[in-house]
């Protein structure tokens, strides 16, 4: 009886409601015995009638559930079978068990039973054996997928995204990029011409990059004398990242023709759907460009990652007296507004960096406001160490160097910082010093990297000049001159030019030989410069060992390298490299070695033909198109080699990736 009324459950109510009518019937019986027989033959009439309509609504329902179970199999088993989703199960081995229809007729097998998972791809190799792996994207017989794992019951679902990537591919590429053109040098050209020939000029590359833009099925505009704007998409922009943006190498030899020395330099925003956001990123690609000479091109995206094509020209020298007078009243107004001046320079400081703060810390004292260079005496090369033997012999002069600690003591929210021979904040002698400082400057000869001190009040980087020392010597000129410069400085800053110029044969210009006769003029000692910079016999029978390492990895490049478990100094592996560049037959030089700090360094020389710049970029380093540097820290020789040819290969076959 239970069980009858589990499976019929609507009974229960009737059931109660015969017994109420039961004792209903019998009071009323009670009372009057016709009256109660009438109500008990109604009420049972009533009872049954409301039972054969329960008895049917049941059977009906009943019916109805079997069919819908029914039609739900069906439905999973079509579904299973049917669905346009790949499934299968494998075992423990990976060996596939079951796949539905629709997976084996994707991948036109006859049958899948039997077979091993891997072979279909290796990728699926990191889904169902890393736990943290649950879902990936594969291809297969042309088709991508979206593949979900269920560990437990080892289980694979295949989702076709094929057009789903194709409709995201076509909306990439048709996604808006800007570019601004700017002519580097064209005024200067410009202002000594007469109206035919800049005539002729203006028309020669309107002519180039109009037709260019034609070809390309990029919009060009013409915005001023020596810009263009261009609008184009990111397909567009792949390809002409394949071309290696050949519009530059077009502008140069035409140019040459007409014996002008013009050249492009191209700012592009890209990878974002913001038109505004483009163009802030174009423009901030455009000064990272001038920043590194020009005849560039970089591409930004809003993530901060840069491509560089082109950088294959020297930059032309076009510093005039009008900029370093500019700014050498601007950067005296700021020291005198500080309380004091600090000076820093790169981390193992060359002749370069000492002598270009030696000049810094003399301009403090030009303007009547203390100065202080600021160096670390336990990292100092050889002739550093000679210069600083020279300078202790002059009290007043020694007592304004200081360590870092010192001078983190001595900081204040007034105290302007001026950082020289490097714009890196990773290379600076000490980072907490600089986040510290709240009035920065920076004085620099090298091309601008992306990594960049931030929130600096003023900026003077010139690639075109020789060095650091002669930047600094310039803007001397312009000082007060409460206070000449003695000859112990005027030494200091000639060595850094002579260092850095391989004694006036490398990056030199007219300027470069002014600053030095400026120097000369002030009392600057050539003998004392030669004695500073004087090598001994052991430095260069070390050297010779390493010229006799070199291999050349390509035709004109030559790489060579130290011992495994010896250190050297960052000054001899420079030197190695300058040495193997005068060598017949070498273009471009390498030369890696483990220092003494446990870096790996390496210097990068070339004549011009390649731009060791970009390869020292890729490994984190940087410097000139012909005079470049990096660092690796924690690394062996024999493996920076491998990164180094890498770089290479990386480098000379297209873009660099910042």
């Amino acid at each position: 009886m239970a069980a009858f009324f589990r499976k019929r459950p609507l009974r229960y109510p009737l059931v109660v409601l015969s017994i109420i009518g039961v004792v209903g019937a019998l009071m009323l019986m009670f009372w009057h015995v016709w009256a109660g027989i009438v109500f008990a033959v109604v009420f049972a009439a009533a009872i049954f009638a409301a039972w054969q309509t329960e008895k049917r609504s049941f059977i009906e329902t009943e019916k109805h559930l079997e069919t819908l179970s029914f039609r739900m199999k069906r439905v999973g088993e079509e579904a299973l079978l049917e669905m346009p989703i790949g499934i299968m199960l494998i075992n423990d081995q990976f060996i596939i068990e079951w796949a539905n229809p629709y997976m084996t007729r994707e991948l036109e097998f006859d049958t899948l039973i039997g077979a091993d998972l891997f072979s279909l791809s290796d990728e699926l190799h990191t889904l169902v054996k890393q736990d943290d792996t649950k879902e990936l994207t594969i291809s297969l017989a042309d088709k991508k997928y979206k593949v979900f794992y269920k560990q437990q019951e080892k289980l694979l679902y295949f989702f076709d995204i094929t057009e789903q990537i194709e409709m995201e591919s076509l909306y990439y590429a048709d996604r808006t990029v800007l570019a601004v053109l700017y002519i580097d040098n064209y005024d200067e050209l410009a202002q000594g011409m007469d109206d035919q020939t800049r005539s002729q000029l203006n028309s020669l590359v309107t002519s180039l990059i109009n037709n260019w833009g034609a070809g390309q099925g990029i919009y060009v505009k013409r915005i001023s004398s020596d810009k263009f704007l261009a609008v184009l998409n990111e397909s567009i922009l792949i390809e002409l990242e394949k071309t290696k943006f050949s519009l530059l190498d077009d502008i140069r030899e035409a140019t040459s023709k007409m014996n002008l020395a013009l050249t492009l330099s191209i700012g592009v925003g890209a990878g974002s759907a913001s038109l505004l956001e483009l163009g802030e990123l174009a423009q901030s690609s455009l000064d990272l460009v001038l920043g590194r000479g020009g005849d560039q091109v970089a591409i930004k995206q809003p993530s901060g990652k840069v491509k560089f094509y082109g950088g294959k020209t020297n930059p032309v020298e076009k510093r005039t007296r009008v900029r370093a007078r500019v700014i050498s009243h601007a950067l005296r107004d700021l020291i005198q507004d500080s309380d004091q001046v600090f000076v820093m320079g790169h981390k193992l400081p060359d002749m370069d960096a000492i002598g270009a703060s030696v000049g810094v810390r003399k301009m403090a004292e030009m303007n009547q406001i203390d100065g202080y260079v600021v160096l670390d005496f336990d990292e100092l090369d050889h002739s550093v160490t000679r210069l600083m033997d020279e300078i202790k012999s002059k009290p007043a002069l020694f007592d304004r160097f200081i360590s870092p600690e010192e001078a983190l003591s001595k900081l204040t929210d007034k105290t302007l910082l001026v950082v020289v021979d490097t714009h890196k904040p990773s290379m600076v002698i000490d980072e907490k010093l600089l986040n510290k400082a709240e009035k920065v400057v920076v004085v620099d000869h090298h091309r601008r990297g992306e990594e960049f001190i931030s929130n600096t009040l003023l900026v003077y980087m010139e690639p075109y000049a020789s060095s650091t020392a002669e930047l600094v010597t310039e803007l001397l000129e312009y000082q007060p001159k409460h206070d000449k410069i003695s000859m112990l400085e005027a030494t200091a800053m000639l060595a850094g030019i002579i260092v850095d110029t391989k004694s006036f044969t490398l990056r030199t210009g007219a300027r470069t030989f002014e600053a030095a006769s400026y120097l000369r003029t002030h009392g600057a000692d050539t003998v004392l410069v030669q004695r500073l910079l004087k090598e001994d016999i052991e430095t260069y029978i070390e050297r010779s060992k390493i010229v006799q390492t070199v291999e050349f990895f390509r035709e004109g490049i030559a790489i060579g390298h130290g011992e495994e478990d010896s250190a050297y100094s960052q000054v001899l592996i420079a030197q190695t490299a300058d040495i193997l560049l005068t060598m017949k037959g070498v273009s471009a030089s390498f030369v890696v070695a483990k220092k003494d700090n446990g870096e790996v360094g390496i210097s990068a020389r070339s004549l011009g033909d390649i731009n060791v710049q970009l390869i020292m970029e890729r490994l984190g380093g940087g410097g000139h198109l012909t005079n470049a540097a990096s660092q690796i820290p924690d690394g062996n020789v024999q493996e920076s080699i491998e990164q180094l040819k890498q770089a290479i290969v990386e480098i000379v076959e297209g873009g660099q990736t910042e």
